[in-house]
């Protein structure tokens, strides 16, 4: 693994061979820290906003899993 940083931005480079799906969670969760850094929102409500989007993602999806 490399790590380069320039004017404006990080390049990582990893190996051809790295498991992507583990690599793709560990990008969405810098993009995630990223975004949050930038909130104003308080924990609360990212709390809350988290538990209403699962509610709603499970309401709307819970016929593929359960029969």
């Amino acid at each position: 693994m490399e790590i380069e940083r320039t004017n404006n931005e990080i390049v990582i480079r990893v190996p051809s061979g790295t498991d992507l799906v583990g690599l793709q969670r560990i990008i969405d969760y810098v993009k995630f820290r990223e975004i949050a850094s930038k909130s104003k929102a308080s924990h609360k409500q990212i709390d809350k906003l988290a538990t209403d989007s699962k509610s709603s993602w499970w309401n709307k999806n819970k016929s593929k899993f359960i029969n």
